[in-house]
């Protein structure tokens, strides 16, 4: 019998460790999660892979050291979650590993541009004895796509429903957009910073990792002139495909948007004012590109920030905004599923690219393979 069960493991712009599933793809569709683990990244290995997000010396040498690295880890999630699930090795068909991106610049320099994950697929593959399936934005960016986001295709297979259209919104380092039409249509783009600005600001002022529930946010007060010179950014106005990462939306970035509004603000008023911008900017794009949708279903590390599902629900009382949980895929989870998702796909020779998310010229099969 042709083995079904994969492993997705994604490690996000959020930094904050590496998820793993194992899943199965039961031939009526949907998903079957037999188990997950997440392990935090090592603290010097995410420094470096910080760091590496932006130019510095020695960064080919540094870079190969941290592909080492992120595979060992990656092998032991992967490890994880065949003891929990008392499943052998050979049992898995391949893992959909994702890589940690620490560039991203399509159509960029000359048209074509490049998307970098760090990853030593090679190593993974020693380390694990299964099938890699990795590097899976670069055919959909030399198809002239963004190469992002990857997960409007499983979230299609996973969430769509006939004739109702429903938004579902991922909230790790960066807000991704996926949009589910009532006509069958599938359109998505990253929405700009979520996490990654508001955890950066919340280590830097008080040595956490993150704002737990956005407790730190709601006790602070929104200044409007901060909020109003983030919120001018270019960026936000682009009109889809579009994409984006921490080579954008970055600790200067912030740096900037300060020093363009001075002020005797608080840090807590800043950290309020970050997480109202991802709220503000995530709810326009509902509302423009998604228009009529009942449900926003919200994933990723920011659905467990109350603060801001609070605002998103404020700002948007047309829609029911729920936890992907609701629908049977716990918030943790999804992303590292979708990785599943796409090497399954890969293995079957399937497009999950979808052009009217990424811009390329047509759908692509994405992925390269690394055989055990």
């Amino acid at each position: 019998m042709q083995r079904e069960l994969f492993i997705g493991l994604m490690s996000g712009t959020s930094l904050d460790g590496v998820d793993a599933v194992l899943a199965r793809f039961p031939a009526a569709g949907g998903i079957e999660l037999l188990a997950h683990s997440h392990a935090p990244l090592d603290a010097a290995l995410r420094g470096e892979l910080l760091a590496l997000n932006a130019p510095g010396g020695n960064e080919l040498h540094r870079a190969a050291l941290a592909s080492n690295a992120l595979a060992r880890g990656y092998a032991s999630a992967a490890a994880s979650v065949l003891v929990q699930a008392k499943v052998e090795a050979g049992a898995v068909r391949a893992i959909g590993a994702h890589g940690q991106t620490v560039r991203h610049r399509p159509r960029e320099f000359d048209a074509t541009g490049y998307t970098l994950q760090l990853l030593n697929a090679a190593l993974l593959a020693e380390l694990t004895g299964i099938d890699i399936v990795c590097d899976l934005r670069s055919r959909d960016v030399a198809a002239g796509g963004q190469g992002a986001p990857l997960v409007p295709a499983f979230h299609r297979a996973i969430f769509a429903r006939q004739g109702t259209t429903i938004a579902v919104l991922n909230l790790g380092g960066i807000a991704n957009l996926t949009v589910l039409h009532a006509d069958g249509a599938t359109t998505g783009f990253d929405c700009g910073p979520a996490n990654a600005l508001m955890d950066h600001w919340c280590e830097r002022q008080l040595g956490r990792a993150f704002d737990d529930a956005g407790g730190w946010a709601a006790s602070g007060t929104v200044d409007a002139t901060l909020l109003d010179a983030m919120r001018g950014d270019p960026y936000f106005v682009l009109a889809p495909p579009k994409s984006t990462g921490r080579d954008h939306f970055n600790a200067r970035w912030l740096e900037r948007a300060l020093a363009a509004a001075p002020g005797g603000r608080e840090a807590r008023d800043v950290q309020a004012t970050l997480a109202e911008l991802t709220a503000r900017v995530c709810a326009a794009d509902v509302l423009r590109h998604a228009t009529g949708a009942s449900e926003l279903l919200v994933c990723g590390g920011g659905a467990f920030n109350q603060f801001l599902m609070r605002r998103l629900s404020a700002l948007l009382p047309g829609a029911a905004v729920a936890r992907t949980d609701a629908r049977g895929l716990p918030v943790t989870q999804v992303e590292a599923a979708a990785f599943a998702w796409l090497a399954w796909a890969h293995c079957e020779r399937r497009a999950a690219s979808i052009p009217t998310v990424t811009g390329a010229v047509g759908a692509r099969v994405l992925g390269a393979l690394y055989p055990a």
